[in-house]
């Protein structure tokens, strides 16, 4: 682990758009559809936020944002893990049907970040990017993307976005010091940090071209995804204030120390919404790609009732974070119990846009939830595959939670609203259920060359 300390009170010493007394939303720019603004953490928990119960870590910017907007406490990432947890995000297919099921595979090419088996999103696959463009949206990115190295089908450039700039390869993202990143198809060189010298933090440049593209194209509409790599290890952070407890592990200065400038930054994402007149006029997300990775019990307890985390398919590894804001649309300070995920977000967008979705995706539209309509999906099927410890399953219908942690293992079956923590395994009560869930891990999935599970016929 290492810490920099380049820019000593960088965190938390200027008064940014969420950290000051909330006042009336910005007039939007008069556009009828919005601008599309997705923010994402990596490897933020459940409960790393205020307005989820962080008592420690501070968080006034994101906290302002769920005062302002609906915070969910039942919403769910694509996986467990980054880069599927993303394809799922791009295509509104669950893991048992999107392309890429995990972070490595069999076949695909040697990425950047030197191991074998990166596969791509196709050329034919279709994503949320491609769908706000033919809707006549400008679509940037800014962040870590993981589903395609160079000269791949998978590059964002040939996924619908106008503009990249960033981490192609997330192990690569790993490192917040780089020597390159990437900028549409050219590799950015970085100087100031060759020979393992650090002053260029990829975050802060990041931050400054999701701005600079929100400025160019202020007069929308528009669409940024911005994948921020915060806070991910290696816990490297140019300064920890304000957290200087001497009692705490570097590790647990340096999460917090990210957490803060990750939530200072959407911040200024707000600030720039609101100089320019478009707060009133932008849909806003924030949320996290999947679980903690490090639960931090007794210090920030980043999991928070949950069981597990990151690389779990209990509710630690896949349960996020997921506030959103639209003045006007929205009712501010509202609360949703809606069970819903990743593979929704290209629905609701694509409604929002007034823009036609691909036929035949998992997910559909929350978009009667988020304007305050009603909306029953409690009957629909959730499902999830993971790959990197055998294969494992869950999924979850209503208030029942399937988890199959290995392929020869009983299926396990959790009553979420009596025991959201998952402590009391209760398949042996409700025999029936397990019987359905059983037909529907092996009718919720297709195939995977990639990522083959125990029985495939391929």
């Amino acid at each position: 682990m290492i810490l920099r300390f380049l820019v000593p009170g960088l965190l938390l010493t200027v008064a940014f758009w969420s950290c000051l007394p909330s006042s009336a939303a910005a007039e939007g720019s008069g556009a009828k559809r919005p601008n599309i603004v997705f923010i994402m953490a990596d490897d933020l928990g459940f409960a790393d936020l205020g307005c989820y119960g962080q008592r420690v870590i501070q968080t006034p910017c994101i906290d302002r944002l769920a005062a302002e907007g609906m915070r969910f406490s039942q919403c769910y990432a694509g996986s467990t893990v980054c880069a599927p947890s993303r394809s799922v995000l791009m295509t509104g297919l669950h893991t048992g049907h999107t392309t890429v099921r995990g972070n490595n595979g069999l076949g695909g090419v040697v990425g950047l970040g030197g191991a074998k088996g990166r596969v791509p999103l196709r050329e034919d696959d279709v994503t949320v990017a491609q769908v706000l463009k033919q809707a006549g949206y400008a679509t940037g990115m800014a962040g870590k993307w993981g589903l395609g190295e160079p000269n791949t089908s998978g590059e964002p450039g040939r996924q619908g976005f106008d503009e990249f700039f960033g981490y192609l390869n997330q192990r690569r993202a790993h490192h917040y010091y780089p020597d390159f990143l990437w900028h549409n198809q050219r590799r950015v060189e970085l100087p100031g940090n060759a020979g393992g010298r650090q002053q260029a933090y990829s975050h802060a440049l990041i931050m400054d071209h999701a701005l600079r593209f929100i400025r160019q194209h202020q007069h929308g509409p528009f669409f940024l995804y911005l994948p921020i790599c915060l806070p991910h290890d290696e816990y490297e952070v140019p300064s920890t204030d304000p957290y200087h407890n001497p009692a705490w592990t570097e590790t647990e200065r340096a999460y917090a120390a990210m957490v803060s400038l990750m939530d200072r930054d959407v911040g200024r994402v707000g600030d720039l919404l609101e100089e320019l007149g478009l707060a009133g006029n932008t849909l806003l997300f924030f949320c996290s790609d999947n679980g903690a990775a490090l639960r931090f019990e007794g210090r920030f307890d980043s999991s928070g009732p949950l069981r597990g985390a990151k690389r779990d398919m209990y509710e630690g590894g896949i349960r996020t974070p997921m506030i959103v804001r639209w003045p006007g649309k929205i009712e501010a300070a509202s609360e949703s119990q809606l069970v819903w995920s990743f593979a929704d977000v290209l629905p609701t967008l694509a409604d929002a846009a007034g823009a036609e979705p691909p036929a035949d995706l998992d997910g559909q539209s929350v978009l009667p939830t988020l304007l305050g309509g009603p909306q029953d999906l409690s009957d629909r099927l959730l499902y999830w595959e993971f790959f990197e410890a055998g294969f494992q399953q869950a999924a979850r219908r209503g208030k029942w939670k399937a988890v199959r942690p290995a392929a020869d293992s009983e299926l396990e079956l959790y009553d979420l609203d009596a025991d959201p923590g998952e402590a009391n395994n209760v398949a042996a009560l409700h025999p029936e259920v397990v019987r359905s869930f059983e037909q529907q891990f092996q009718t919720a999935r297709t195939p995977s060359p990639h990522w083959p599970a125990p029985g495939d016929q391929q």
